[in-house]
């Protein structure tokens, strides 16, 4: 409550990259003292999900912290405080790179919305191989997310993602590759069944070989897919993804769609082109999820992610197919408590369904979704 009070008031008198970075501050400062790490995470990550496993890992809940948030992986330790069962680092690239000019960050606060277009703003994959190198927490999964480097042309972008994975590899406990952010220019493409293909043969060729050599089993490789494709597309990116042995689809990125916004149209228009994410993307999002489980007939895992704000929108997701979810539009509206409210809106509804596992809530009303 004092942060939708007291706390977000403030913050969104600020330019939303400038709160960002101060937010990402913040959180540095407070929570770097390993004992208030430790009370944080006894306040905020209570909720017990028992032997919750996933594409071989275990994660402690199921609530995970989505790319873009932390793209240079500098506040890792202090997310998993605050009660996410994984958090999830990047955009990264192989190349350090500005991103779009700004201001490429906007709200839309009458939808509980952001507009970006930062363009993979990072500091490069050495650079944050380096920063998990030096420490990274054992009380969640952490995840890094990878893309294309913008200097890197399409017909390049294979061995670009390589060099990337080959940095992050030892410090991952899965990878996700972006191809579905439309703020790089063309990178949208690498959605087509030959190019995924590609990229995904030469990626799982790399991490055998890398995990052959440091003594563990492969990483997970999951792939992030846009909301916007068409149910044909999304076959082919499920048959391309079983082919090549992927874990998982994260449903979905941002949307490039502006229909239904309660802000005028002025407002929106002055925030321009980019990726919309939060409460206007819930329904789109949740509808992927379900046409993916519905065609992966759990073979792969899905993690769904677009518009969640509270235990209802997880729900949703989880009953649509996915098998964790992720937020950060939510995170931002509803402040450092959110997870925690989650986990325990979701412990209650599997008690009051009768429930023992997540697991038997998973995909319980895709049909439904996937029709809707």
């Amino acid at each position: 409550m004092l942060y939708r009070s007291l706390l977000r008031p403030l913050l969104f008198r600020l330019p939303p990259e400038t709160a960002h970075e101060l937010a990402i501050g913040a959180l540095s400062l407070s929570l770097r003292p390993t004992p208030l790490r430790d009370f944080a995470r006894r306040r905020l990550a209570p909720t017990d999900f028992g032997d919750l496993r996933r594409f071989g890992l275990r994660f402690p809940n199921p609530v995970g912290l989505a790319a873009g948030f932390d793209k240079d992986g500098r506040v890792v330790s202090e997310m998993c405080a605050l009660g996410f069962g994984f958090v999830e680092v990047g955009t990264v690239t192989h190349r350090p790179q500005a991103g779009n000019p700004r201001p490429r960050l906007f709200r839309l606060a009458r939808d509980r919305a952001l507009v970006n277009r930062q363009g993979f703003n990072n500091h490069g994959a050495a650079a944050l191989a380096a920063r998990l190198a030096r420490g990274r927490p054992d009380a969640c999964v952490v995840g890094v997310n990878i893309g294309k480097s913008r200097a890197v042309e399409l017909d390049d972008a294979v061995s670009d993602y390589l060099s990337s994975f080959a940095l992050v590899h030892p410090h991952a406990d899965y990878v996700t590759v972006n191809v579905s952010s439309p703020n790089t220019p063309g990178l949208r493409e690498m959605q087509r069944a030959d190019r995924l293909s590609a990229l995904l043969d030469a990626l799982q060729d790399a991490n055998r070989e890398l995990s052959a050599r440091a003594a563990r089993e492969p990483l997970p490789l999951l792939v992030k897919v846009a909301p916007d494709l068409a149910p044909g597309e999304l076959e082919l990116i499920v048959d391309v993804t079983l082919r090549a042995s992927v874990a998982g689809i994260i449903a979905t990125n941002t949307t490039v769609a502006r229909e239904g916004l309660s802000t005028p149209p002025a407002v929106v228009g002055r925030a321009g082109a980019g990726g919309l994410s939060g409460a206007p993307l819930r329904e789109r999002s949740t509808r992927v999820v379900a046409a993916l489980h519905a065609l992966a007939r759990g073979r792969l895992t899905i993690v769904g992610v677009g518009g969640i704000f509270d235990a209802d929108d997880a729900w949703e997701k989880i009953c649509a197919g996915a098998g964790l979810v992720q937020l950060y539009t939510g995170f931002v509206y509803r402040g450092p408590t959110v997870v925690r409210d989650i986990n325990e809106g979701l412990a209650a509804r599997l008690a009051r369904e009768g429930l023992r596992t997540l697991d038997e809530a998973v995909g319980c009303r895709a049909a439904e979704f996937a029709a809707a």
